[in-house]
């Protein structure tokens, strides 16, 4: 198995049938958007392999860029009324058709369905995700309630929906007449846009962008915008978007990056776990950056404190939302302890979102929601500004943060191996431990690891004499061994056959350098 297939695991089945498994037309739509712009994906994807080569090599690592008409011209975005009350979007799978519904009905003001990050990248999934994703845009969508025997529909309400396409780095086989690879995004915003019925909408078809990595691809983003509605015949501005910043090269061009999109953006939304991985990616040569156990980072360390504040200057000041994160530790309702703890810190961690003045966040669970909203005082805050530099250091050295343990380690390696089994048992985001881990969370674990073995004579570990990957290597033996033995009481998904391979995976990743978000 090699890196582009990695990275292009998501495949068609091999009786695939376009005419048959696919919407009438929609291959011909396809067609026409895959030969403009997955050679534009690729070589955008080819770009961010050099210069992550090049900050590992010659230390070139990401900078403010020089002044430009996006930084110095007078421009602003209008926020629609539809989607300006931001202080709480519920996010979580799209394949999860009861858990969409449930989401829809929370009351939250926004809520984003996810092909990417909390989802199996597999044909199946996809295809439910896409199915739930357009039944919940026109309200269709329901569960069957085995507990109270009745059919659960999604309830009237003014609710933003988004969908959260897969990111720009991935790729689609098995979907194109001569077999080559399409892009991922462009497929699963094609596959959505082609079926919608404006007419059946609340509000315009809103999309979210994920793992950007620089200003030019929001220009691929736009252009695939305009064409997609050219060929709908919408008007060119149809289509609306926001974005994450989950990557630290996006963290200097955001202005830029805006400025591209400045006809469909609404907003920005820190990554925060996302943002961690890429931030040790970028590092990954400098042993100042081996972070601690993930669990033991505050969330308002100055790496993700300083991105907040300038991440809310740059959107308010152009007139954009900005929204925060997501907190980890979920709440339990059959934990009373856990319960009472994850809601402190849920309290705590959107606190400090509004006080910098965010719009609001992201939360995953419908307990977490009115806690959520309630820390923000009005439906937005794009009137105020945080006082911060214009450009500021975004690489903090992380000194005096957390420990460096090898019960981190630990975790580390068995949280990898948990989540990669559920992936090889078609679920994403998996709560674990009491957190919600998904791939974000073991794309952070994974390089932790790495660090730690690549930094082992520089950086102490707390508990262990030598770090290196033998040291390791018995620790995923020992956590695996304890989680097959813990069958089948345990709460994992499939046997000790996919937890042997998720243990397998998951060290051949970190042993062939595979750090991508697959």
């Amino acid at each position: 198995m090699d890196a582009a297939r990695i990275a292009s695991m998501n495949t068609a089945p091999a009786d695939f049938r376009a005419e048959r498994d696919l919407p009438a037309g929609f291959a011909a739509f396809f067609a026409e958007l895959h030969a403009e712009f997955t050679p534009r994906q690729r070589a955008l994807a080819s770009a961010r392999i050099g210069r992550l080569a090049r900050a590992h090599r010659d230390g070139v690592l990401p900078d403010h860029l020089p002044p430009s008409e996006a930084t110095t011209s007078d421009w602003r975005i209008a926020v629609p009324a539809w989607c300006a009350d931001k202080r709480n979007q519920m996010t979580g799978p799209a394949d999860d058709g009861e858990l969409v519904v449930k989401m829809l009905n929370s009351g939250a003001p926004g809520v984003m369905l996810d092909l990417e990050d909390s989802m199996a990248n597999s044909w199946d999934c996809t295809m439910r995700g896409v199915a739930n994703i357009l039944a919940a845009l026109e309200g269709r969508l329901t569960y069957a309630d085995a507990k109270r025997g009745r059919t659960v529909g999604i309830e009237p309400s003014g609710v933003a929906i988004w969908s959260r396409v897969r990111g720009l780095h991935l790729s689609q086989l098995g979907v194109t007449a001569d077999g080559s690879p399409a892009s991922a995004s462009l497929f699963d915003l094609a596959l959505i846009a082609f079926q919608v019925d404006p007419a059946k909408l609340r509000h315009p078809l809103a999309f979210y962008i994920p793992k950007s990595e620089s200003a030019e691809e929001a220009l691929w983003w736009r252009d695939v915008f305009q064409k997609v509605a050219a060929m709908r015949g919408w008007p060119h501005d149809y289509i609306r978007c926001m974005a994450l910043v989950e990557s630290h090269p996006l963290a200097y061009q955001m202005e830029e990056f805006l400025f591209a999109l400045r006809e469909h953006i609404v907003g920005l939304n820190l990554g925060r776990w996302d943002y961690m991985a890429s931030l040790i990616h970028w590092n990954f040569e400098n042993p100042s950056w081996v972070l601690p156990d993930r669990n033991t980072i505050p969330h308002d360390v100055p790496f993700f404190q300083r991105l907040r504040h300038l991440l809310v200057d740059i959107c308010h000041r152009r007139g954009a939302l900005a929204i925060g994160g997501m907190t980890a530790l979920y709440p339990s309702r059959t934990d009373a302890e856990l319960n009472t703890r994850a809601l402190a810190v849920l309290e705590q961690d959107k606190k400090n979102e509004a006080a910098c003045f965010m719009d609001g966040a992201w939360t995953g669970h419908p307990d977490q929601n009115a806690i959520a909203v309630a820390q923000f005082p009005a439906p937005n805050q794009i009137a105020a500004r945080p006082a911060t530099e214009r450009y500021p250091d975004l690489r903090p050295v992380p000194v005096g943060v957390g420990k460096h343990t090898v019960a981190g380690t630990r975790a580390a390696a068995r949280i990898t191996v948990r989540y990669r089994n559920g992936v090889l048992n078609g679920r994403g985001a998996s709560l674990l431990d009491g957190y919600m881990e998904d791939l974000a969370t073991d794309r952070i674990y994974r390089l932790m690891l790495a660090q730690r073995i690549r930094h082992r004579d520089v950086v102490a570990i707390e508990g262990a004499a030598v770090h290196d990957s033998a040291f390791v290597s018995r620790c995923w033996d020992e956590e695996l061994a304890a989680l097959v033995a813990d069958l089948p009481s345990g709460r994992d998904v499939g046997d000790a056959a996919t937890l042997t391979e998720a243990r397998r995976r998951s060290e051949e990743m970190i042993v062939r350098g595979w750090f991508d978000p697959v």
